[in-house]
């Protein structure tokens, strides 16, 4: 049965190569739960993503981009208002919220809504891992083969090879080349 579902969502990504910019070859995906300018996303070979995925690239100079064998779990929500990378060999755990898009709070007598986006870097490297639940809020640099922590909220730009968890994530562990062991840091 599940190799049925997966046969299916092979078809669904290969007619999604009409509507998006890129699809590589080899991937399947779940039903979307909304895409919003399919154009502007770019996802490589070899890219599995679950059901109930939101895509928002807010113009046409924004977008989102995918890397090759890269893993998304259900209920996944990205919103780009530049360009967002996500590294090759990542995998993405359920419910998990990447922007690189924040809302201004200048004037306190209108709506957060109502007022202009800041819009920072984000991205994510090469063979990361994201815990379920965890939101990388706009400006978050994650270098290649970091772990973020289940329902971890991350702002800021870690190195590469480090665990980041927390509300406020902060980096837990960090791996050391020289000794070839992680190290503890300290609280």
């Amino acid at each position: 049965m599940y190799i049925m579902i997966k046969f299916f969502w092979a078809i669904r990504a290969l007619q999604y190569k009409l509507l998006m910019g890129k699809v590589g070859r080899l991937c399947y995906m779940g039903k979307p739960l909304f895409l919003s300018n399919p154009k502007r996303i770019f996802i490589g070979n070899k890219v599995r993503i679950f059901p109930h995925f939101r895509m928002e690239v807010l113009d046409s100079n924004s977008s989102i981009v995918i890397h090759d064998n890269v893993s998304i779990g259900q209920n996944f929500h990205v919103i780009s208002g530049a360009s967002l990378h996500i590294g090759t060999g990542t995998t993405i755990s359920a419910n998990v919220l990447i922007t690189n898009v924040d809302h201004s709070y200048a004037d306190v007598s209108s709506s957060v809504m109502s007022q202009s986006l800041i819009v920072k870097e984000t991205t994510v490297g090469d063979n990361c891992f994201l815990g379920v639940g965890s939101v990388l809020q706009a400006g978050t640099c994650l270098g290649s083969n970091c772990v973020v922590g289940a329902n971890s909220v991350v702002k800021g730009v870690f190195p590469e090879r480090c665990v980041i968890a927390g509300v406020p994530a902060k980096i837990i562990k960090l791996y050391d080349s020289s000794t070839q062991v992680w190290k503890t840091m300290d609280k």
